[in-house]
């Protein structure tokens, strides 16, 4: 007895005649006979044959995806196109997170990235019909790492589907110990002839800041497909451009919170201690945990982007048992972001702080008084990347008549992430007014409340006190390109046990490559005077008006500067010059070598490259056992992988060091190609990698499945780089850095699986699911403190000795005036003086002397593979038809639990060097809609619940964890079909303007909060 006898008359022949459709989706699928998807064309014609009810529109497309989950071996969930070019939501990761167990990922208040089960982005990987697809992922100037996949890189209605793989299947990729999520576009052989629609629409985006005007952004999708000889030629062209303005304002702790430490913990940072602690507030005893703010920032972004995808198929098939498919899919963005950023730093001198009472100790403010005048910066940056990814592929499909199939699979992907202006992928420029004598931080609303004050009558900003300060332009490049030949058989048996069989083997080359290029004046001190500069760089904004969704913004400094970067580069592009006791001396040389190409020719400080070479084979057998009314379908397979690591790391090598402002230090020549040099690091590993799967099917459409293999997931391209880096700005405390591991062994996975699903009518279904993942290898990391450099720091050695005798212990924290002690008293040749202010003080670079200072020592971080860790979970989800009223709904609910959980009364000093694993959280889903008489109406609340982002903070500080507070939206669409080929539509994506948070171990400490704004949709969709 089959699977369709079992499911009803009424459905059966339909579902059959299309389930060819879906096999030929994917190059592995021949050889996989449960997902049956029933496409919209087929429908419409197949309908007066079979005398069934037509099924369209956003009916249909859940429809088919209940089919797909209910027909498929093992746990798939899917989505499938509405009609062709109207995917359910405009934006991919949106869609997924209405998948049971799938939470995302926001980048500028839109979804990018995918969690699976509790497993982030790079334990998902991503397929474009059974293909893997290489991923470029680039974000702000640091160098690429990630094997992430930013699915805004990608237009959803040029999509036919997308499944999520959630247990193993032997023939496709590894790499998914969350998921394999596959990305399918359309067949053209398998659809009803001629069909073509081309959809327009706006976009109005409430959150772009008071940067720039509101804009209204166009989007354009066409399509078209055909079949022709006979049906023996097809194909299909899907053409999308997409260009968009956003934006978000965000505040917050950018750069961490110094410590954390327990309150009989001292050092850098700390609080004081008796008697010199009368201006702390409840002050943290004991083993109480509290942090010290590094920094506090605002930032204004806007964002600007162009997407253009392109999808061409053709097919042939010049008899009847051969299809010959050949794919090509290319995706290009450019991506723009202006920021401009009001911050102060703390540099823990004359405090005056107030804390909470439980064993975290709330923050509740931070103040800081100066003996002389400190900086209120104020900073822009351009963002500028260009990310393009192509992929092209040839698929042979061989089937004789007797059950014997051959797939012949040969395709390249590669993707590419660079940067797209003179400024790099991401150029920075500072400015400040340093007549600041007070700033301060509370903690004690949802947006941290600056405020600050200045020296004399000063009360508020102006541009004629502003000077420039230091700048940094980075050059990030990322190319991954992927390679893989497969062949793939099949045999179908007659037997009465055993049914098919499924052997293959593959060769898959990864290639990656990651560089960093950096032109960075260290001049934080400050350059020239505000005589230097035209004030028309600096332009007045209002601040607080863009946090309005969040308590205390009304409080908080209200305004700041945003700079006009052209203007201001090109003021710095010259030689800045100043003319002391009759000499004219330089200041500064020309930013950008005077040409205004600030990156053009600068030397790459690192250059990483690393090959991954995986050679597999597969086997899988499939039996059929029928028992009265059940029908047992057990699969049971094997995959073996062998995988070889080649690592070459190009990394530069300090020769000294500088002290430049009051906390700022940084390694010289780092960009010096003399001393760099090429180091080669190699890793391997062999893995067999089970899987048994049965699903009983029981006569009135009940399924129970169980579940058990294995899955990897390959290390992150940082972990497993060559070479040691380190970070070019130091502290008082002394340097950081990493280096790679090739030979880490990738994340292995056991996984068991058991589900039970009730389709009780023919569009609506119940399940529970339950799942348990046991994690091999987690790879943590551990720090060695060392000095592998002969360069020396200016903290600690004779001439800081003598400064804080002469100046006495109050001048520990009080870094200006210990530097003005050593320009004035130290050796003239162990520093430099560039200017001397109107005030007596001296601007410069304080060098570390051998011989005399301290052996500058780093914390090196090092990939391990740590312990084991447990993820189990349980998933619920139920989609409902109110019968023909054209009302139903879907809910789904996730609840995670696991080992792996960040303790937060853990602190850097217990070196425990805890291995979290981030993104476990609960989530829901609901969603209510009406289809019917050409009316498509669909709102949606989708909630996450708090979750870990990081187990190092953004200052770079190892076990200080980052969460991301709890979140929920609210979607809504609408469509009506004004004729039967014609239909307009309005999306909305979060409507309700809700804000996020990213927090430390309390709520207190808040690292980013973001008001993102809602952005409308509207358009309309002609189909031929």
């Amino acid at each position: 007895m089959k699977d369709a006898d079992l499911i009803g008359k009424g459905t059966l022949k339909a579902m059959l005649l299309s389930g060819a459709s879906f096999f030929a989706l994917t190059p592995y699928a021949i050889a996989q006979e449960e997902p049956i998807q029933v496409s919209q064309d087929e429908e419409e014609d197949e309908a007066l044959d079979l005398g069934v009810v037509r099924v369209v529109g956003l009916r249909g497309s859940l429809k088919t995806s209940m089919d797909t989950k209910r027909l498929s071996q093992g746990v798939v969930d899917s989505i499938s196109a509405v009609d062709m070019g109207k995917f359910p939501d405009t934006n991919l990761a949106e869609s997924l997170q209405r998948i049971t167990g799938v939470s995302i990922d926001r980048r500028r208040g839109e979804g990018s990235r995918v969690t699976v089960r509790g497993f982030g982005p790079s334990f998902n990987i991503v397929t474009l019909n059974g293909r893997q697809v290489a991923s470029a992922f680039v974000d702000g100037g640091n160098i690429p790492t990630s094997r992430d996949f930013d699915f805004s890189t990608i237009a959803s209605d040029v999509l036919s589907g997308v499944d999520v793989y959630k247990t193993t299947v032997v023939s496709i990729p590894t790499g998914g110990i969350g998921s394999t999520i596959d990305v399918k576009t359309v067949r053209p052989l398998e659809r009803a002839g001629q069909r073509a629609a081309v959809s327009a629409k706006v976009i109005s985006d409430d959150s772009v800041t008071t940067l720039s005007e509101k804009e209204i952004s166009p989007e354009v999708i066409a399509f078209y497909s055909d079949k022709f000889l006979d049906d023996t030629v097809g194909v299909a062209i899907s053409v999308s451009f997409q260009n968009r303005e956003s934006g978000f304002a965000e505040a917050g702790t950018f750069n961490g919170f110094r410590g954390f430490y327990r309150g009989t913990e001292g050092g850098w940072g700390a609080l004081p201690t008796a008697p010199n602690d009368t201006k702390v507030t409840n002050r943290p005893t004991g083993n109480q945990i509290y942090g010290v703010p590094q920094d506090l920032r605002y930032t204004l972004n806007d964002f600007s982007s162009e997407r253009t995808n392109i999808g061409l198929v053709l097919q042939y098939r010049p008899i009847q048992n051969l299809t010959t498919t050949l794919d090509f899919f290319s995706s290009e963005q450019n991506a723009e972001q202006y920021k401009s950023e009001l911050s102060v730093w703390f540099n823990h001198g004359d405090t005056t702080s107030a804390w909470g009472d439980k064993d975290v100790a709330d923050i509740l403010f931070y103040n800081e008084n100066f003996g002389g005048t400190s900086d209120l910066s104020m900073a822009s940056l351009i963002s500028a990347i260009n990310v393009k990814t192509d992929l092209i592929g040839l698929n042979l499909e061989y089937e004789d008549f007797e059950g014997f199939s051959l797939i012949l699979d040969v395709h390249t992907s590669t993707a590419e992430g660079k940067p797209n202006s003179p400024f790099g992928t991401a150029g920075s420029v500072s400015s400040a007014d340093i007549n600041l004598k007070f700033q301060g931080a509370d903690y004690r609303s949802d947006l941290p409340v600056l405020s600050v004050g200045f020296a004399g009558d000063i009360t508020g900003i102006d541009p004629s006190r502003m000077i420039a300060t230091g700048s940094v332009f980075n050059s990030a490049y990322i190319k991954t390109q992927v390679d893989e030949i497969k062949i793939e058989g099949r045999y179908e048996f007659n037997s009465a046990l055993f049914k098919s069989v499924r052997f293959g083997i593959s060769t898959n080359n990864n290639e990656y490559r990651g560089t960093e290029g950096v032109n960075q004046r260290d001049t934080w001190g400050g350059i020239g005077s505000p005589e230097n500069y035209p004030d028309n760089i600096w332009q007045r904004r209002n601040l607080a008006s863009n946090f309005d969704q969040l308590s205390g913004h009304d409080k908080t400094f209200p305004e700041f500067f945003a700079i006009d970067f052209p203007t201001y580069v090109n003021a710095l592009d010259k030689q800045i010059t100043k003319v002391e006791n009759g000499e004219t001396k330089v200041i500064a040389e020309a930013i950008c070598g005077g040409d205004g190409n600030c990156i053009n020719d600068k030397p790459l400080v690192n250059d990483f490259r690393t090959k991954e070479e995986t050679r597999v084979a597969y086997f899988e057998l499939g039996a059929e056992v029928p028992y009265d009314r059940w029908v047992a379908h057990i699969v049971s397979g094997i995959r073996l992988e062998s995988t070889k690591v080649v690592s070459r790391g190009l990394v530069g090598i300090p020769s000294g060091t500088a002290w430049v402002a009051e906390n700022e230090f940084y390694l010289q020549g780092l960009d010096n190609l003399e001393t760099r040099r090429f180091t080669r690091q190699e890793g391997n590993y062999e893995y067999a990698l089970p899987v048994i799967d049965m699903r009983f099917v029981h006569l009135d459409n009940y399924v129970f499945r169980a579940s058990w293999g294995k899955t990897l997931t390959r290390p992150n391209y940082n972990d497993i780089r060559g070479g040691q880096v380190v970070n070019r700005i130091f502290r008082v405390d002394g340097g950081s850095g990493l280096t790679g591991n090739p030979d880490l062994k990738p994340y292995v996975s056991t996984n068991t699986d058991f589900s039970s699903e009730w389709y009780y009518d023919d569009e609506s279904y119940f399940s529970i699911a339950y799942f348990a993942k046991k994690v091999e290898n987690f790879i943590g990391a551990t720090q060695v403190v060392e000095t592998p450099f002969d360069v020396y720091t200016p903290v600690g050695g004779k001439r800081y000795r003598d400064a804080l005798a002469a100046l006495g212990g109050s001048a520990a924290g009080n870094a200006g005036s210990i530097r003005q002690w050593i320009f004035n008293n130290a050796p003239a040749n162990t520093f430099k003086v560039t200017e001397t202010r109107p005030n007596g003080d001296k601007v410069g670079e304080i060098y570390g002397v051998k011989g005399e200072d301290p052996l500058l020592q780093f914390r090196i971080t090092v990939p391990v593979n740590a312990e084991t860790k447990n993820v189990d979970g349980w998933e619920f989800s139920w989609q409902h038809f109110l019968g023909d009223s054209g009302f139903g709904f879907i809910a789904n609910y996730t609840i995670l639990d696991g080992d792996g959980l960040f303790n937060i009364y853990v602190v850097p000093s217990d070196n425990s060097r805890p291995t979290p694993i981030n993104g476990i959280s609960d989530s829901y889903n609901l969603v209510g809609f009406y289809d019917k008489d050409g009316v498509e109406v669909r709102i949606a609340y989708n909630w996450r619940d708090k979750f870990l982002a990081s187990g190092t903070d953004s200052g770079g500080i190892q076990d200080n964890p980052v969460f991301v507070e709890e979140f929920g939206q609210v979607d809504f669409s609408a469509s009506y079909a004004v004729r039967e080929q014609f239909s307009v539509f309005v999306d909305g994506i979060n409507i309700t303007n809700e804000t996020s948070r990213q927090i430390g171990r309390s709520p207190s400490y808040v690292y980013h909060v973001a008001q993102t704004g809602p952005r409308y949709f509207i358009g309309g969709r002609y189909t031929f």
